[in-house]
């Protein structure tokens, strides 16, 4: 990545797989808390626990500033750009294009998570040139594995990264697809 980072579009609507991923809305906080303020969310994830209005607000102004920045883009995952199911995001970061989701346990068994990410990976590739995109997960995370294998990303041979979040020690595997795969 150059050090002149090109800024992310101001709104954001992507469209595939049966999906419509858009911004985040002032309308949406109310069901931010149903979709994120869950155990499995709390464990495998940074997202806040617990997650309520207050959480919301936090994560929608964070999630403007940090597109201001050109560093994250957070979408809404929906089926036809109402009601929010889950987050999509992708991150630019030192190590590479990293996706990330999570989706509200009202609705997932879907394929949500995998759709998704496949659609921001081929915006990732075709808007960013971007060569790789990469998941980073805990080979605990067994829904996760299946979401990375279901999108046709590939266990990558690099060393683990490790860390502490929430308190809790964790090993995360990064997981690649490649431009060419898709």
């Amino acid at each position: 990545m150059s050090s002149s980072v090109s800024p992310f579009p101001e709104r954001m609507e992507l469209t595939g797989e049966g999906l419509v991923l858009r911004d985040w809305t002032e309308e949406d906080r109310g069901a931010m808390p149903a979709l994120f303020d869950h155990p499995d969310i709390a464990y495998w994830t940074p997202i806040v626990s617990p997650f309520d209005e207050a959480a919301a607000d936090a994560r929608l102004d964070r999630a403007r500033q940090l597109r201001a920045e050109g560093k994250v883009i957070m979408l809404a995952v929906t089926v036809d750009g109402g009601a929010p199911l889950g987050e999509v995001m992708l991150r630019r970061a030192p190590e590479g294009t990293e996706l990330g989701y999570a989706i509200g346990p009202a609705h997932r068994g879907q394929g949500l998570a995998a759709r998704a990410v496949r659609v921001m990976a081929a915006y990732a590739f075709e808007e960013l040139g971007a060569e790789q995109v990469i998941l980073e997960l805990e080979a605990e995370n067994a829904a996760s594995m299946a979401v990375a294998v279901k999108a046709g990303f590939r266990l990558l041979d690099v060393p683990l990264i490790t860390g502490e979040e929430k308190g809790r020690a964790y090993e995360l595997q990064t997981w690649g697809l490649d431009r060419e795969q898709v």
